[in-house]
């Protein structure tokens, strides 16, 4: 049996996901650079380089989307990510959700 792949639907598969991957670490980055800001961790030299750093970074992305036509891939795949963490936290937050779904996804294997 011959594996068939599309390699231009491959190729924005994999670049739509390393962009998607570099936006949450990029996101995570801008918080960090905020706390430190607020914190008064930073020179104003630190500040300036940092903010720079960060809208060049932007920019540099913002541009990758755009020439490969992948926007919007990217950002269903965010929100996707977005949803998987907010399920995530949602049952850490209230451990009875992740109880009473296991239950029923038990029941319902038991009934196959």
């Amino acid at each position: 049996m011959t594996l068939k792949v599309n390699e231009d639907n491959l190729k924005n598969g994999v670049l739509t996901l390393v962009v998607t991957l570099v936006e949450v670490i990029q996101g995570a980055l801008e918080t960090q650079a905020v706390r430190r800001l607020e914190g008064g961790d930073l020179t104003e030299e630190e500040q300036n380089r940092l903010g720079d750093a960060l809208l060049e970074l932007d920019e540099a992305m913002e541009q990758i989307k755009n020439d490969h036509g992948i926007t919007g891939s990217v950002a269903e795949l965010h929100a996707g990510l977005d949803d998987v963490v907010d399920e995530v936290v949602n049952k850490l937050i209230n451990p009875e959700r992740w109880s009473d779904e296991s239950d029923k996804s038990k029941s319902l294997r038991d009934r196959k």
